[in-house]
């Protein structure tokens, strides 16, 4: 089963409050990935740092974004995005 992996969850695992590689070896037949727009708001929260924490922090960020797949967001995620979104505000 693919995994895609949220910012929440990858924040953990820098903050040291999660053991996110520890998690992903405990599902050894799962795969995991990480959306486009995710590192977008990683990103962020990189440049929004001051040293020494935004050194730490890219640091974690490049060595997550190197060992995992990348999901594009296209029009097609944006839609199913939007669409899902919608679908979880509306009443019950």
């Amino acid at each position: 089963m693919a995994i895609i992996l949220d910012a929440d969850v990858i924040i953990r695992g820098e903050k040291g409050v999660f053991d996110l590689g520890g998690w992903m070896a405990s599902l050894p037949n799962d795969h995991f990935e990480i959306a486009a727009i995710t590192i977008a708001e990683l990103w962020h929260r990189v440049e929004r740092a001051v040293e020494p924490q935004k050194s730490k922090r890219r640091k974690y960020l490049e060595s997550v974004v190197a060992a995992l797949p990348i999901v594009p967001y296209t029009e097609q995620t944006a839609y199913e995005h939007a669409r899902i979104g919608a679908e979880l505000k509306s009443p019950a």
